[in-house]
């Protein structure tokens, strides 16, 4: 069996660190010209997780905290590390890196195996695949070290220490073959790297001078691959299976019809859509998935193909909703001879279970859901028309929310206190207000708003929230919220901004900010 493994770097700045040494810096070269990191937090501080050539030009190391580093280069620009984001491109490119083999696996956390038993020579020998590879790996960006090797051990040492595009043909020794390699082509943990260090075993090939039996009670303890350097040997030459997950790609759900006869006219489009809408949720329903982004394509008898998207707020599996949204993106559309067939795809969906309606309420009585109402109003006026509210993460009232397109995802939000009561409606700014009171710090007694006399009948608070210091001027002053209700029933929501004496200006002033229900 062939093992093809592709040392990938993931994100841009991993990979000018591996072009480091084949390309030296130069001035004046763009982006390599600054040096760049990519931090991750540890328990202990940030630390150093990638580097570009031009910070390891300028001594920075990777793995050290980022205290040292800014001592070693003050001009250091660092970024966060994304390791989800990584984690999730590696998987996207094992699911393609199958053109090249049957089944792929990720070799976390930048590396891709790839089984090519049998396939190379349909790229005309290994030598034309690696190459293959390596430009069409190169025209996305990404830079890659390539081998090719009957086992997935060796396959790694060769592509992490041995020649660009190595090749170990089957039957050939790979113990003798890898002799010259450095102990850590075995893939093994740090610590026990540096006992091999001290000792003295500091190739493959040294370990061929020490007993086996030597090894086994040195290592008897060490029960992962990783920690037992006997096991990893036995792996990187054959004689120990090393078991691999490879990743599955799943098609998205789809349905088709080829039709009998072209259509051209719009209603009888939309009758095949309603068949077609009806497919696909029995289709995401065995799945347990809604759609969140369905694509329909018409094919034309001329071979032209006309493609419309549509994109939802709420994984859904109404076929109602699907053919009611299609049809406001249908109109206008060119037939011309005929469409023979029709495809409808859910390029994204998601997990959606099963929802348990009143008993007793018929479907018509049960209103439109909120992210119904989103997608009719993004597919009539334009996705870019329609805005929501979403939690933001600020206590200042005015900087609670922020506003963001429908499909883009909910960002995270701190779970409100109990006794945090936010009013109704909001102003967009805060209305000056005349208030009596006994004394400056305590509870209002009358109020002026807008020309009109309130008296205050119950009162509750102080809710105080302080400035926000990093964005704002040290000369802001503290807030403390009240709920009042006056004689009439009706409640307000007023702040006292400042203290008698606080050194930020002269008496406090008062606010209206909101109004209850």
């Amino acid at each position: 069996m062939a093992i093809w493994l592709a040392q990938l770097a993931i994100n841009r700045w991993r990979r000018l660190r591996r072009n480091a040494e084949d390309a030296p810096l130069r001035e004046g070269e763009g982006e390599d010209a600054v040096p760049v990191a990519l931090i991750r937090e540890t328990a202990h501080g940030p630390r150093i997780d990638a580097l570009n050539r031009a910070a390891i030009m300028a001594g920075v190391r990777e793995d050290v905290m980022l205290a040292d580093a800014r001592a070693v280069c003050p001009s250091l620009v660092v970024h966060p590390a994304d390791a989800a984001g990584d984690l999730a491109f590696l998987e996207k490119m094992a699911v393609w890196a199958q053109r090249w083999g049957p089944w792929s696996a990720m070799d976390m956390p930048d590396g891709l195996l790839v089984d090519v038993t049998g396939a190379a020579h349909l790229f005309g020998g290994e030598q034309r695949l690696l190459a293959d590879a390596q430009a069409m790996l190169a025209s996305r960006g990404l830079a890659a070290r390539l081998a090719i090797a009957p086992t997935a051990g060796a396959a790694w040492a060769l592509a992490h220490h041995g020649p660009a595009c190595a090749i170990l043909p089957p039957g050939e020794d790979i113990a003798e073959r890898l002799s010259a390699l450095p102990m850590a082509a075995l893939r093994l943990d740090d610590d026990v790297l540096l006992v091999m260090r001290r000792l003295g075993l500091k190739r493959l090939g040294d370990l061929s001078g020490v007993g086996r039996e030597a090894l086994v009670r040195r290592f008897r303890n060490r029960r992962t691959p990783a920690a037992n350097p006997l096991l990893r040997h036995d792996q990187l030459v054959g004689l120990v299976p090393e078991p691999l997950l490879p990743v599955i790609a799943v098609p998205p759900a789809m349905v088709q019809h080829r039709l009998m006869e072209p259509i051209r006219h719009l209603p009888l489009l939309e009758v095949v859509l309603r068949d077609l809408a009806a497919a696909l949720v029995r289709e995401l329903e065995g799945r347990g998935h809604g759609a969140r982004r369905v694509d329909l394509a018409c094919w034309r008898v001329d071979g032209e193909v006309t493609i419309r998207r549509l994109e939802l707020a709420a994984a859904t599996r109404d076929p109602a909703h699907l053919c009611r949204l299609f049809s406001e993106k249908l109109q206008g559309l060119e037939a011309g001879f005929g469409f023979e067939m029709v495809r409808l795809t859910a390029s994204w969906a998601e997990p959606l279970t099963a929802a348990q309606v009143r008993l007793g309420e018929a479907e018509n009585e049960q209103g439109t859901s909120l992210a119904a109402c989103i997608d009719r109003l993004s597919t009539r006026l334009g996705p870019d028309a329609v805005r929501r509210a979403v939690p933001h993460a600020s206590h200042l009232p005015e900087r609670a929310q922020r506003w963001q397109p429908p499909l883009e995802p909910m960002p995270p939000a701190q779970e409100e206190m109990v006794f945090h009561h936010r009013p109704l409606k909001l102003l967009d700014r805060a209305e000056p207000v005349e208030v009596l009171y006994a004394t400056p710090d305590g509870l209002p007694r009358r109020f002026r708003w807008r020309g009109a006399l309130h008296e205050v009948l119950r009162a509750e608070g102080p809710e105080r929230i302080a400035p926000e210091w990093w964005h704002e001027r040290g000369t802001t002053r503290l807030r403390d919220y009240y709920r009042i209700e006056d004689g009439e029933g009706r409640r307000y929501w007023l702040y006292r901004a400042g203290l008698v004496g606080d050194g930020r200006g002269g008496l406090p002033q008062w606010f209206l900010h909101g109004l209850f229900a």
